[in-house]
Order: structure tokens, then sequence, then C-alpha cells
């Protein structure tokens, strides 16, 4: 089959490499315009613009589909053009209009990092980690109009462990999304089955991933020990919980597991221990996380030992 690829970051790519190893024709990549990265500010080309390089595959990195102006309009004919028979969407970070969604032979097809209709949007592994899900895994849909909206064609699943961070669940899932994708479109024949047996999403089960923010990383010490892990484990790598040390310094936490301790008697935020373990905080609720890796402004992540040796922090302080 021709099919057009539509993503842009690692989620994405790690599908695309699936199918460059089909004997499906890649017609054309769709991506993100280049952006500013590093400390350097160069513009750098996504991951799936990369790969498609790499492979002579035509790249296309329209602003918008918008029917309302020229370059909308460019850049729907632009697509027609192409003739393909599906269009294969993955974290592509645009809107796709109902004229775009209808444009291939098959339709669009989007590999969506959750259980449909739980977690909808932006941040659905993130959110998956910081609720508490035990599970979570990978949809192929059948792409609508509306917000990840259309019909459920294959699902994959994927246990949540209590190490599982948003990096970790990230790479898993991107390796399921390009199984999955690769085993809907196995075949003409086999396409149009899943097609057929698609499955519409329960709205009364619907719920949003709203998209993180820098400001919900910060520490709240007052919630109990279990929820303040599964946040730091949600918000690595991205936007990285931190304990604020003063107005312009935060002191970041990647990483945490949990302690059996009570901390009966002592201030939320209050440091009780700091050995090879970590650093033992109480939380709310009397309950005790161990931090297992810090990074102060400037410096690299520091594991147990090394947070002992700076001697930066001390038994008895209120972070």
């Amino acid at each position: 089959m021709k099919i057009i690829f539509a993503g842009t970051p690692e989620f994405a790519a790690t599908a695309l490499a699936a199918l460059l190893k089909t004997d499906h024709e890649i017609v054309a990549v769709y991506t993100q315009p280049d952006r500013k990265a590093g400390r350097g500010q160069k513009l750098t080309a996504s991951a799936v613009k990369q790969l498609a390089l790499e492979h002579d595959i035509p790249v296309y990195q329209p602003l918008h589909f918008k029917s309302s102006t020229e370059e909308g309009l460019a850049a729907q004919a632009e697509l027609k053009a192409l003739n393909a028979d599906v269009m294969v969407v993955a974290a592509y970070g645009l809107i796709l209009p109902q004229v775009v969604l209808d444009t291939p032979k098959y339709g669009c097809l989007n590999i969506h990092g959750s259980l449909l209709p739980r977690w909808r949007g932006a941040a659905p592994i993130q959110r998956a980690i910081a609720t508490g899900d035990h599970e979570t895994g990978v949809t192929i849909m059948k792409m609508a109009a509306g917000l990840d909206t259309g019909d459920m064609m294959y699902k994959t699943l994927c246990p949540i462990t209590a190490e599982d961070t948003s990096a970790s669940l990230h790479d898993k899932l991107a390796a399921q999304g390009a199984e999955a994708i690769v085993a809907v479109l196995e075949s003409e024949e086999k396409l149009q089955q899943y097609l057929a047996a698609r499955e519409v999403q329960d709205e009364a089960l619907t719920v949003y991933a709203h998209k993180l923010s820098k400001a919900e990383a910060k520490i709240d010490w007052s919630i109990d020990a279990v929820q303040i892990d599964r946040n730091i484990r949600a918000f690595n790598p991205w936007p990285v919980a931190f304990i604020q040390l003063d107005e312009t310094n935060n002191l970041r936490v990647w990483n945490s597991k949990l302690s059996n301790e009570n901390a009966q008697g002592a201030q939320p935020g209050q440091i009780l221990a700091i050995d090879k373990q970590g650093v033992h905080v109480a939380c709310g609720n009397d309950s005790v996380i161990i931090l297992t890796s810090l990074q102060w402004p400037g410096a690299k992540p520091l594991t147990p030992v090394q947070i002992n040796q700076t001697q930066k922090l001390t038994i008895g302080q209120i972070l």
C-alpha cells in the first residue's frame, strides 16, 4: 500500500522505522517545522524528519491545513496529489481537518498511547502514571475530527510497574505502537477487516489527559508519599518534579521510592534521614518517601551516595 506517515517525536519515529521494514511504500512524511533546540538554540529536525531523510523519503512541513488560507489549501492539494491508500498519524502535533482525514483511500489511522476512551489528549502516558493506573496500552483508531474520538480498531496492553517513569513507559508503548500499526496494515485485506470491525468509543468512559505544566511539577509535601512518588515518576523526563530552594533556584527530583517508615510527629517536607538509600522525607498522612536522584542547579543528577557526600542537605531541614 501507499502510505503517508505524519509524526514528529521519537514515539512516532519508532513506528515509522517499523513500517520502513515492510513492503509498503512510504510516499511521504509529514512532520512539524524544524524547531530551535539545545543550548545553542540551533534549528533541529524532528526525529521523524531525520529518519525520513536517511531513507530518501520526501518530507513536508506545512504550518497547518486550514481551508481558510491559501497556505492551508495548498497543503491539502499537495497531500491529495500523493494519492495514498492510508495516512498513519502518531504524535504529529497538527490538527487535521475533515477534508484531510477523508483524502486517503482508507482515511487516517492514529497510534495513541492509551487505552481509549481513557486518556484522550496530550499527555496520556504521564496522566496514567500520576493517577496510579495499573495498566495502559496503545489504541489504533480511525481518526475523526474530534480530539482522539475516532473508532477503535486494535489495542495492546502494557502493565505499569511501580518503577515506571514516563520515559520508560513511553519506550514500551512506542514499541507496542509500532507492532500494532504493522499488524493492522499487514495487507489491504487485513486493513479492510479491521475497519469493518471497528468499535465506537463509549463517551461515558472518556477521561482527558490535559497538557502538563511546569507549575504542577512543584512537590507538595502535604499530600501522601504514594501520590508524590507517582508524580515524580510521571514528570520524568519532563517537566521534572522539583523542590523550590529560593525564588530563582529549584532542586530537581528525578526519582524516588516509597518507604515503610512512619513520619508521626514530623512536619511535611522534613528530612528524616540521609543514607545510602537516599533522602527520607516526611509527607502527608505521616507517610515517608525516599528521594533517590537529585539535581542541583547547574549540576548533574546525583545518586544517594553522591547526595550524602555533597552535605548540602541536613537531617531536620524542611524542604
